[in-house]
Order: structure tokens, then sequence, then C-alpha cells
């Protein structure tokens, strides 16, 4: 059962209204279905509550006025400054018809070739997946203990369980362990004798 959430619809748009919408511990939004917008407004701790529980691609049951929808959280805005959301975008969804939406890939575990000196990198920190609303995986979590200098994992190691699809080549790569880096003498071989060169490059040394 998706969390349900509370919403109350918008009647005023101005700025000042928006503002008194935000004072008051809330914040607006919108919800978009196939052929119509709807604005609400939510209480911003009540939504971080319900996406902590469900996830950012998470289906969520939002209740506006008794008229309830399953939508997905489209697209958020956040004040970089004060953390705070400001405005989100909620899109009505189809249980019944795939969605494409991103996850976040997450790399677990303490992997062998960090601990013999290697540096493990991340090359891909999202994914693309295509699956019903609710197959959608909260994360994708990769175990990297196992991993030694020179290993990587690619997409094609995602265990999917015939849940979804990755919209990507199978041999994309997601981490790697790089050797760790050496530092290189420089050494020329040989050994210059102190004192002025006998003839300086772009200077006449002759005598007149």
């Amino acid at each position: 059962m998706p969390t349900m959430l509370e919403a109350k619809p918008r009647t005023e748009f101005k700025n000042s209204a928006k503002r008194k919408i935000r004072e008051q511990g809330n914040f607006p939004a919108i919800v978009n279905g196939q052929n119509e917008s709807k604005p609400i407004y939510v209480n911003s701790i009540e939504f971080v509550k319900t996406i902590r529980e469900t996830g950012r691609n998470g289906i969520i049951l939002l209740n506006v006025d008794q008229d309830k929808h399953s939508v997905m959280l489209h697209d958020l805005q956040v004040d970089p400054l004060k953390n705070e959301v400001i405005h989100a975008d909620f899109q009505i969804v189809n249980m019944k018809k795939e969605v494409e939406v991103q996850v976040n890939v997450h790399l677990i575990g303490d992997a062998q070739g960090v601990k013999d000196g290697g540096v493990l990198q991340q090359s891909i920190h999202q994914v693309s997946v295509r699956s019903l609303p609710n197959d959608i995986p909260a994360s994708i979590d990769i175990d990297v203990t196992s991993l030694t200098v020179g290993d990587t994992v690619t997409i094609g190691d995602i265990q999917t369980n015939g849940s979804y699809e990755l919209n990507h080549e199978l041999s994309e790569v997601i981490a790697s362990i790089l050797p760790p880096k050496q530092e290189e003498e420089i050494n020329s071989g040989e050994e210059q004798e102190p004192g002025q060169p006998e003839a300086a490059e772009g200077r006449e040394t002759s005598e007149e």
C-alpha cells in the first residue's frame, strides 16, 4: 500500500500567496495528469517523512481533498541556502504502464583492492531504469567488498531479477579499482658540472 500524503488545492497564485504558504510550513506544488495540471500545496515536514519512507522514485498516494491519485515525484526544487523544499512537481502514474526513471547507484562495503592501496573510482552514479511503477528499486546497491586492484563492475553485473530493465549497454563501467599511483623518479643520466655553460643559447660568446 503506497504511503498517503495530504495536500490542499491552491486558488491564489501571487508571490505573496506563495510566501504565506511557506511561512505556514508548507510549499507550493503541481500535480500533472494526462490532460490537466492541478496547483496544490503540501506540508514540508510530512513531505520529507514520506520521501524518506518511499524513496525518491516511490509511489505516493496523494490525497487532495479526498481526491486520491497515485503519483511519483517528478521534480523537486530546494533552496540551497536554507535547505528547504520550495516547489515540487508530482506526476500521476498508470500503475499498469511502464515508466522510465533515474535510480541512484550506491557502492557498499570496503573493497579489498582499496585495502591493498588501490583507488575506488565510481564512473556512474545514476542509471536509467524502465519498469512498472511498483517495481522501481529505491536504489541499486552494489557490494564491492571482493573487488581487487584491476577489477571492474559493469551494468551487466547488476542483478535485476527480471523486475526492471536497464537502459544502458551491458559493458558500461560503473566502478573500478585503480592501481596505486607510483612516483616516478626523473633521472636524465647525465651530471652537469657547476658553473656557467660554455655557450648559452641565444647569447654570443666570442670576443670582439
